[in-house]
């Protein structure tokens, strides 16, 4: 009987000291709670939802800078709050049309301008934040924006649905070009002119060196690059590419614009139809290909064992690709007012960065810099043409469909360049249609 009551007696310790821990546990859980801080009059950060990309070829993320520096200045006021993915530019955009219906758009969104109808459809359906008041009414933000840009992002009636960078310096695309390849076949300098350029290219054929690095998934944005700059060597071809939205394709700037990319892609590696830009950057930093067209964001993707020998170059006759409206963030309207404006000071903060990063980078010793960035601040402060970019003037369904489908096509054959121009024209009326 001794031996059960003292069984008793130990069971009853036992439980009554879990009970003492469970209570303690409780306790410390109700004090780090919400409520509590509540309570104490401790609020949180008001919190950002954005979606950056991861870059594939690289395992960078886009913009971390950015993210780490306002998380930080604004510590316990707003958060930048990331959802980082490992997606290509084109599927993210993609992603925004799928979000919108199904209204799970990030309060910050990117890449905008370079979907023109799906843009124009947003603003129209209200679901982005006219940001003019803002800027207009902030001396400081206004003035950090160069005239160029500020234009560039302004709608006609002046309204602002793009919070701007500050500066044009960093959004220019020409060509990166492998110094150790072109040497290699007795090529000491970039083409300056086109017909240069296509010399430049047999030359390096001839010596068993694939000259361009090129795809036609996406936008085809490498290929598109060069042949827009070469359209833009005649008055005709650059006044062309000033056009929003062109009536047609079917005139001499459109086969001409055939007939260079036709010409493009029999200088490239076998497997360009159907990829996307990772495999042409792949193919570049991998020394199978001696040039690949793209912007300065690359500077960042440049690996450090290629600094040495990667350089940058204006595309022939003196021209970069350029449209600072591109780099241009919005604010989704769906969101609270206590989200948005922390969104506004977040854009604040972004273009604050561009312009200090601005006076940094051009305020470097050139022995502080790589071989490409040496280049680009040279060919940016020569007086290049500017062109704009072929993205923010042509309609999205030849942008996203008709040169994914068709230009594979023209390449191999199957089309002509009447034929793939008709189907340009196409995508016209079919946009038409959908507005």
């Amino acid at each position: 009987m001794k031996n059960r009551s003292r069984e008793k007696e130990g069971i009853c310790r036992r439980l009554f000291q879990i009970l003492i821990c469970v209570t303690m546990v409780l306790g410390l859980a109700g004090c780090g709670g919400s409520d509590t801080k509540k309570d104490a009059g401790i609020e949180e950060a008001v919190k950002i939802p954005i979606t950056l990309i991861v870059d594939s070829s690289t395992g960078k993320k886009n913009e971390e800078r950015v993210v780490e520096e306002f998380n930080k200045e604004f510590q316990g006021v707003y958060e930048a709050d990331v959802e980082w993915i490992m997606e290509t530019e084109n599927e993210y955009r993609q992603n925004l049309k799928r979000q919108n219906v199904t209204d799970e758009l990030p309060a910050v969104i990117t890449d905008l301008r370079m979907l023109p109808s799906f843009y124009q459809m947003m603003i129209a359906d209200g679901r982005i934040e006219d940001l003019s008041p803002y800027i207009n009414a902030d001396k400081e933000w206004k003035d950090m924006i160069e005239p160029v840009v500020l234009e560039g992002c302004s709608e006609t009636d002046g309204k602002i649905y793009l919070a701007p960078l500050s500066t044009a310096a960093f959004s220019c695309s020409g060509v990166f070009w492998n110094q150790e390849l072109f040497l290699k076949a007795g090529i000491e300098r970039f083409p300056e002119t086109w017909e240069e350029f296509w010399i430049c290219c047999d030359r390096l054929r001839a010596h068993g060196i694939t000259p361009l690095a090129l795809h036609t998934g996406g936008t085809a944005w490498a290929p598109m690059l060069l042949a827009t700059a070469e359209l833009t060597d005649t008055e005709e071809g650059a006044e062309f590419m000033k056009e929003l939205y062109p009536d047609s394709y079917q005139n001499e700037n459109g086969l001409r614009l055939a007939g260079t990319l036709k010409r493009l892609f029999s200088y490239t590696t076998e497997d360009a139809m159907h990829n996307d830009f990772d495999v042409s950057y792949n193919h570049f930093f991998s020394g199978e290909a001696a040039m690949i067209p793209n912007g300065y964001w690359m500077m960042d993707q440049i690996p450090e064992d290629w600094e040495d020998k990667v350089r940058f170059s204006a595309f022939p006759g003196n021209k970069l690709i350029s449209s600072p409206e591109t780099f241009g963030w919005s604010v989704v309207s769906s969101y609270s007012d206590e989200v948005k404006e922390a969104a506004v000071a977040f854009l604040k903060f972004r273009t604050d960065l561009n312009r200090k990063e601005k006076e940094e980078f051009f305020a470097q010793a050139a022995e502080g810099l790589i071989l490409a960035e040496k280049d680009y601040m040279q060919a940016y402060q020569s007086s290049p043409q500017i062109v704009p970019n072929y993205q923010v003037k042509w309609n999205s369904i030849l942008q996203e469909e008709t040169l994914d489908t068709a230009l594979p096509e023209l390449i191999t054959g199957k089309l002509s360049s009447e034929e793939f121009l008709e189907l340009a024209d196409e995508s016209i009326r079919q946009f038409e249609e959908e507005q």
